[in-house]
């Protein structure tokens, strides 16, 4: 049967966005001229105006990690740990950008993920913004379009109504406590309620399709993913200590802003920024500025 949401999947992703981000991707893909295949520009900033002081968010789809990276330990904690996260610069605007590969981007789009860090993002709106052909832009496009069948699909068991707008507000509830956050509570569902014709017509694209099956145990499910997800957050905040240059800078600018916290980086985390970054989890935790 013809697909009702990938026509409207595509048409996102092929929209219009702002010709800086679409020049900064265009300048990270030639970063990896062995192995870029795709940028996807996504997050709050895709509603902005003005992208000056803001950190713009990039996904740079590989082909492989070795072609990206070579045979070091880069590629190898891409693999195990997916993905590695960069800083980058361009023309005055500032980003951060996550590595995947193709056959990575699809797995963790899709319902047999072992966590929500993709398929969350990528349920919401972005952008494709370059793509080395019309294979990758195609295989592109078919990962994301998994990415709101998955969400509405896991979220359904647990969702005392049916409709699409409510299943999207729940799915998003549940995977905001499947990572740590930043944001103020509430913040998953102020998702929906800025775009609710956006997520009522891809809600309802995607229930005429049919989703994939739910799962049986939907509770015990998402007990699995809430802690996973937040072992792989610590875990991911470890590794980009040795990737992300200012990566704990980076980590205090974003709590504050969503958890309007006043944290302020001492020397001494900056110089050793691992055990600088896990010594802010205590303190945050009991705050309440992360979940």
């Amino acid at each position: 049967m013809p697909s009702q949401l990938l026509p409207l999947v595509t048409a996102e992703l092929n929209g219009a966005a702002d010709p800086r981000a679409a020049a900064m991707a265009g300048a990270l893909a030639a970063k990896y001229p062995r192995a870029a295949r795709a940028v996807l520009f996504y997050g709050s900033c895709l509603r902005e105006r003005n992208l000056d002081g803001l950190m713009l968010d990039f996904y740079l789809i590989v082909s492989d990690y070795a072609a990206a990276y070579g045979k070091g330990w880069l590629a190898r904690a891409n693999r195990l740990i997916p993905p590695n996260v960069f800083p980058f610069e361009h023309n005055g605007l500032i980003a951060k950008y996550a590595v995947l590969s193709e056959a990575d981007f699809a797995r963790l789009n899709g319902v047999e993920a072992d966590n929500v860090s993709v398929w969350a993002r990528f349920a919401q709106p972005s952008r494709l913004l370059w793509a080395s052909d019309d294979l990758a832009r195609r295989r592109a496009i078919t990962a994301v379009a998994q990415a709101a069948p998955t969400l509405l699909s896991l979220a359904r068991p647990m969702a005392q109504e049916a409709d699409a707008l409510t299943l999207w507000q729940t799915g998003f509830t549940l995977t905001y406590d499947a990572e740590l956050r930043a944001e103020k509570k509430g913040r998953s569902l102020s998702i929906v309620d800025a775009d609710p014709d956006r997520y009522r017509r891809f809600g309802e694209a995607a229930l005429a399709d049919g989703l994939p099956p739910s799962p049986q145990d939907a509770p015990a499910l998402w007990q699995r993913l809430q802690r996973r997800g937040k072992r792989l957050s610590v875990m991911r905040l470890a590794k980009a200590s040795f990737t992300y240059a200012g990566g704990i800078d980076y980590l205090a600018w974003k709590i504050n802003r969503h958890a309007g916290t006043k944290m302020e980086i001492r020397p001494w985390q900056r110089r050793w920024p691992l055990l600088g970054a896990v010594t802010l989890l205590p303190r945050l935790f009991r705050g309440g500025a992360i979940r």
